[in-house]
């Protein structure tokens, strides 16, 4: 039997997985993020792999599974670059302010990193992968920009937006995957597991 584990908190992961039909556990890392990359795709790969490292880890400890069982951690993780600048979620409300300021009427990129580890009765194997996606933004005014914020969302956004919610009325375009830039590219990820016939 497969079990997967969302090595995540977040609710847009959570979501995504469901609308594919994917039954999994969450059991969400919090160890520190450490980055010794340079380039935005080797960034969330190393940050993927720690999380879901942390989780394989703590979850292969404490369960006992079945002889049987493959267990599969998904670790994943998102950043927004643009125009060089990579960006994590806001610090506070003038951190989203600053960033949403050089998103709008540009085009920036959406990296998300994923690591799926494979803990099989055999061996203990790792996958990393990332997608990348381009987002174009229409102009938004400093007036629109901070009644935005007021919403709240933006705040543990990468980004600090969600292209899912209120800011959907500012994207003009996006090439690549949508999916990918909510926080994860699910296609991708369910077709490494077909390969591998773990879904």
């Amino acid at each position: 039997m497969v079990k997967y584990i969302l090595a995540s908190n977040s609710p847009r992961r959570r979501e995504l997985l469901e609308q594919v039909g994917l039954k999994f556990e969450v059991c969400a890392s919090h160890g520190e993020e450490i980055i010794t990359k340079q380039l935005p795709c080797e960034i969330v790969e190393e940050l993927s792999y720690q999380k879901a490292t942390e989780v394989s880890q703590k979850y292969m400890q404490n369960a006992v599974p079945d002889k049987d069982d493959i267990i599969v951690v998904i670790g994943a993780d998102t950043i927004v670059v643009c125009n060089g600048e990579v960006m994590g979620k806001p610090k506070d409300k003038d951190d989203a302010v600053r960033m949403l300021t050089r998103l709008q009427g540009n085009t920036h990129q959406v990296y998300t990193g994923v690591t799926l580890i494979i803990n099989s009765p055999d061996e203990r194997k790792n996958i990393t992968f990332h997608e990348q996606t381009s987002v174009s933004v229409y102009p938004v005014s400093r007036e629109r920009i901070d009644a935005y914020i007021l919403t709240g969302e933006p705040m543990d956004k990468a980004g600090a937006y969600a292209i899912q919610g209120r800011f959907a009325a500012y994207v003009k375009g996006i090439d690549g995957d949508y999916n990918n830039v909510v926080g994860l590219p699910v296609a991708r990820l369910m077709n490494e597991l077909f390969s591998l016939k773990l879904a």
